[in-house]
Protein backbone atom coordinates (compact mmCIF):
# COMPACT_ATOMS: atom_id res chain seq x y z
CA UNK A 1 0.00 0.00 0.00
CA UNK A 2 0.93 3.60 -0.70
CA UNK A 3 1.85 5.77 2.48
CA UNK A 4 -1.09 8.25 1.26
CA UNK A 5 -3.47 5.12 1.98
CA UNK A 6 -2.21 4.22 5.36
CA UNK A 7 -1.86 7.99 6.20
CA UNK A 8 -5.91 8.68 5.02
CA UNK A 9 -6.72 5.20 7.22
CA UNK A 10 -4.67 6.95 10.37
CA UNK A 11 -6.90 10.11 9.77
CA UNK A 12 -10.16 8.41 9.41
CA UNK A 13 -9.46 6.52 12.45
CA UNK A 14 -8.21 9.49 14.62
CA UNK A 15 -11.21 11.23 13.15
CA UNK A 16 -13.53 8.32 14.12
CA UNK A 17 -11.53 8.44 17.77
CA UNK A 18 -11.80 11.76 18.30
CA UNK A 19 -15.82 12.33 17.72
CA UNK A 20 -16.64 9.34 19.82
CA UNK A 21 -14.04 9.29 22.93
CA UNK A 22 -15.21 5.51 23.19
CA UNK A 23 -11.58 4.38 22.74
CA UNK A 24 -12.44 2.02 20.27
CA UNK A 25 -10.42 2.90 17.18
CA UNK A 26 -7.20 4.67 18.23
CA UNK A 27 -5.61 1.34 18.72
CA UNK A 28 -6.03 0.81 14.84
CA UNK A 29 -4.82 4.70 14.14
CA UNK A 30 -1.79 3.20 15.89
CA UNK A 31 -1.47 0.28 13.66
CA UNK A 32 -2.14 2.27 10.49
CA UNK A 33 0.70 5.06 12.42
CA UNK A 34 3.31 2.06 11.93
CA UNK A 35 2.28 0.83 9.07
CA UNK A 36 2.46 4.31 7.20
CA UNK A 37 6.00 4.69 8.74
CA UNK A 38 7.02 1.10 7.23
CA UNK A 39 5.52 1.44 3.94
CA UNK A 40 8.54 3.74 3.18
CA UNK A 41 11.02 1.05 3.87
CA UNK A 42 9.72 -0.92 0.59
CA UNK A 43 8.39 -3.92 2.67
CA UNK A 44 5.29 -5.08 0.95
CA UNK A 45 1.80 -4.98 1.35
CA UNK A 46 1.16 -8.15 2.99
CA UNK A 47 3.89 -7.32 5.84
CA UNK A 48 2.20 -4.51 5.95
CA UNK A 49 -1.31 -5.36 6.67
CA UNK A 50 0.32 -8.02 9.06
CA UNK A 51 2.17 -5.31 11.21
CA UNK A 52 -0.82 -3.32 11.20
CA UNK A 53 -3.25 -5.89 12.88
CA UNK A 54 -0.23 -7.15 15.07
CA UNK A 55 0.87 -3.52 16.52
CA UNK A 56 -3.53 -2.56 16.97
CA UNK A 57 -3.67 -5.50 18.73
CA UNK A 58 -0.82 -5.43 21.01
CA UNK A 59 -1.36 -1.72 21.54
CA UNK A 60 -4.96 -2.85 22.44
CA UNK A 61 -3.96 -5.30 25.08
CA UNK A 62 -1.10 -3.44 26.48
CA UNK A 63 -2.73 0.12 26.39
CA UNK A 64 -6.58 -0.45 27.07
CA UNK A 65 -6.40 -1.10 31.05
CA UNK A 66 -4.85 1.79 31.56
CA UNK A 67 -6.55 4.46 29.01
CA UNK A 68 -9.95 2.84 30.09
CA UNK A 69 -8.45 3.32 34.20
CA UNK A 70 -7.38 7.00 33.58
CA UNK A 71 -9.49 8.93 30.46
CA UNK A 72 -13.08 7.02 31.60
CA UNK A 73 -11.84 6.40 35.29
CA UNK A 74 -13.36 9.75 36.69
CA UNK A 75 -17.17 9.30 35.15
CA UNK A 76 -19.39 10.52 37.70
CA UNK A 77 -22.14 8.61 38.58
CA UNK A 78 -25.46 10.38 37.64
CA UNK A 79 -28.80 9.78 38.32
CA UNK A 80 -30.57 6.63 39.38
CA UNK A 81 -27.09 4.95 39.61
CA UNK A 82 -26.39 7.35 41.88
CA UNK A 83 -28.96 6.20 44.27
CA UNK A 84 -27.08 2.93 45.33
CA UNK A 85 -26.03 2.75 48.61
CA UNK A 86 -27.69 4.96 49.73
CA UNK A 87 -30.57 4.97 52.24
CA UNK A 88 -34.55 5.34 51.77
CA UNK A 89 -37.64 4.98 53.73
CA UNK A 90 -40.36 2.80 52.72
CA UNK A 91 -43.28 4.19 52.54
CA UNK A 92 -45.28 0.79 51.49
CA UNK A 93 -44.35 -2.55 52.47
CA UNK A 94 -41.95 -4.63 50.70
CA UNK A 95 -43.07 -7.75 50.04
CA UNK A 96 -41.80 -9.20 46.95
CA UNK A 97 -43.87 -12.39 46.36
CA UNK A 98 -47.14 -9.60 46.58
CA UNK A 99 -45.25 -7.56 44.35
CA UNK A 100 -45.93 -4.75 46.59
CA UNK A 101 -43.77 -2.41 47.73
CA UNK A 102 -42.40 1.48 47.68
CA UNK A 103 -39.67 3.83 49.57
CA UNK A 104 -38.52 7.35 49.10
CA UNK A 105 -35.28 8.52 48.56
CA UNK A 106 -34.18 12.28 47.48
CA UNK A 107 -38.07 12.90 47.68
CA UNK A 108 -38.98 10.82 45.06
CA UNK A 109 -41.02 7.23 45.54
CA UNK A 110 -40.07 4.67 43.83
CA UNK A 111 -41.11 1.06 43.18
CA UNK A 112 -38.67 -1.07 45.64
CA UNK A 113 -38.58 -4.67 46.17
CA UNK A 114 -35.83 -6.21 48.75
CA UNK A 115 -33.22 -8.48 48.05
CA UNK A 116 -34.33 -11.30 49.69
CA UNK A 117 -37.93 -13.11 48.39
CA UNK A 118 -38.63 -14.17 51.56
CA UNK A 119 -37.95 -10.86 53.56
CA UNK A 120 -41.07 -7.97 54.18
CA UNK A 121 -40.15 -4.67 55.04
CA UNK A 122 -42.41 -3.14 57.06
CA UNK A 123 -43.68 0.67 56.25
CA UNK A 124 -41.24 2.92 58.26
CA UNK A 125 -38.51 1.33 57.85
CA UNK A 126 -34.88 2.69 56.64
CA UNK A 127 -33.20 0.49 53.71
CA UNK A 128 -30.21 0.81 52.21
CA UNK A 129 -30.78 0.60 48.38
CA UNK A 130 -28.34 -2.22 46.89
CA UNK A 131 -29.24 -2.11 42.99
CA UNK A 132 -31.33 -0.76 40.44
CA UNK A 133 -33.51 -2.75 38.30
CA UNK A 134 -35.42 -0.81 35.55
CA UNK A 135 -37.58 1.25 37.74
CA UNK A 136 -37.16 -0.76 40.74
CA UNK A 137 -35.66 0.21 43.46
CA UNK A 138 -33.61 -3.14 45.11
CA UNK A 139 -33.20 -2.64 48.56
CA UNK A 140 -31.74 -4.21 51.84
CA UNK A 141 -32.53 -3.52 55.57
CA UNK A 142 -28.61 -3.69 57.13
CA UNK A 143 -30.44 -4.17 60.78
CA UNK A 144 -31.59 -7.53 59.63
Amino acid sequence: MTPIMWLIIFVILLGIEIATMALTTIWFAAGALVSFALSFTGIGTEAQLVVFVIVSFVVLILVRPFAKKYVNGAITKTNAESLVGKQAKVTAAVDNLNATGAAIINGQEWTARSVRDDLVLKEGTIVTVKEIRGVKLIVADDAR
